[in-house]
């Protein structure tokens, strides 16, 4: 099954615009909008995944120690006034239009935008078009890996192209910041452990009714959030873009699971259909207050019987050395 899943999003300053129908419904987090490929209901206990910024193992179609990269790639300058900014992941392809090098920076590494320093300030203004293409080799080895290997690999692949084509160089730090530690509440988990092999007859939706079916995806709209046999780790990704602050894993809970999470979201909040990665308050910024009904917080508690508790932590920080602009082709 080939599915395309398209984020659309926009400045932090600007207005909301239409986003594209079916991110609503599929995408899988990590880097906001990377490919799902439509799995069965893997295994309860899934390998670790190494982190998007760590070196990626080779896939078994390329050499040992070698970076992942895409076959070809085309990137022009995107001059358009409008503001509206696809970035696509699908198979064997990724497409963007519109997108910045920081909020592609924010996708390879999955961080958010107060996580990004250095860089000229075109990085944050200058807009580009991609085409990118995998090797069918490529393509067909990312098919066959869990949900979170893919998404690293997919992490990789952008990463590489940040480096040949903008000779983006980066360093890594750390930084103590106010975070959230996501922890079993009292009364233990409400979430639904995955099946394996439930291929998810009457699962998710596409917006003219399609169903997607199969495990492995998550799907996002404003005030909802649905996951199909995903690890924990999708959650947790998922809650720290829509709060603007790093979410620590730290219920212990294993495999893959099935939930469904719906609160009353702030408009503007950060997360929201159309909000870019990085989108929203910086770390020290108090959750923001919601109008009716439970608040993320509640619901998380309520609903998925976990909780989210206000600590401090480690936060990854990504430190731009060098960048240039790309020879247009």
């Amino acid at each position: 099954m080939k599915q395309e899943m398209a984020d659309k999003l926009r400045s932090g300053k600007r207005p909301a615009l239409a986003t594209l129908g079916t991110a609503a419904l599929a995408g899988i987090l990590a880097l906001g909008v990377f490919h799902a490929t439509p799995t069965r209901g893997q295994s309860p206990t899934p390998a670790a995944a190494p982190s998007p910024s760590a070196p990626t193992a080779a896939s078994p179609s390329t050499p040992a120690g070698a970076p992942l990269t895409f076959e070809v790639a085309s990137i022009k300058p995107n001059h358009s006034p409008d503001m509206r900014i696809a970035i696509r992941f699908m198979s064997g392809r990724f497409s963007t239009t519109g997108s910045t090098v920081r909020q592609l920076i924010t996708l390879a590494y999955n961080v958010r935008d107060f996580q990004v320093s250095g860089g000229p300030s075109w990085i944050g203004t200058d807009k580009y078009d991609i085409e990118a293409k995998e090797s069918d080799a490529l393509a067909e080895e990312l098919q066959k890996i869990p949900p979170l290997d893919r998404r690293d690999k997919m992490a990789a692949l952008v990463q590489s192209l940040l480096a040949d084509r903008f000779a983006l160089k980066v360093s890594h730090g750390s930084k103590e910041l106010p975070v959230y530690a996501l922890v079993v509440a009292k009364n233990g988990p409400k979430i639904q452990a995955a099946k394996p092999g439930d291929t998810y007859p009457n699962g998710m939706k596409t917006p003219d009714g399609r169903v997607l079916g199969h495990g492995g995806m998550m799907g996002m709209m404003s005030g909802q959030l649905t996951g199909q046999g995903v690890p924990i780790q999708f959650l947790v990704q998922d809650l720290s873009q829509r709060l603007g602050r790093t979410v620590l894993d730290q219920t212990g809970l294993k495999g893959n699971y099935d939930f469904t999470l719906k609160w009353t979201p702030e408009q503007g909040a950060p997360g929201m259909m159309g909000a870019p990665p990085g989108a929203g308050p910086g770390p020290d910024s108090p959750p923001p207050p919601y109008p009716t009904g439970p608040s993320i917080f509640t619901a998380v508690q309520e609903q998925l019987g976990l909780k989210l508790e206000p600590t401090k932590g480690p936060v990854e920080m990504i430190i731009i050395d060098h960048v240039e602009k790309p020879s247009e082709n």
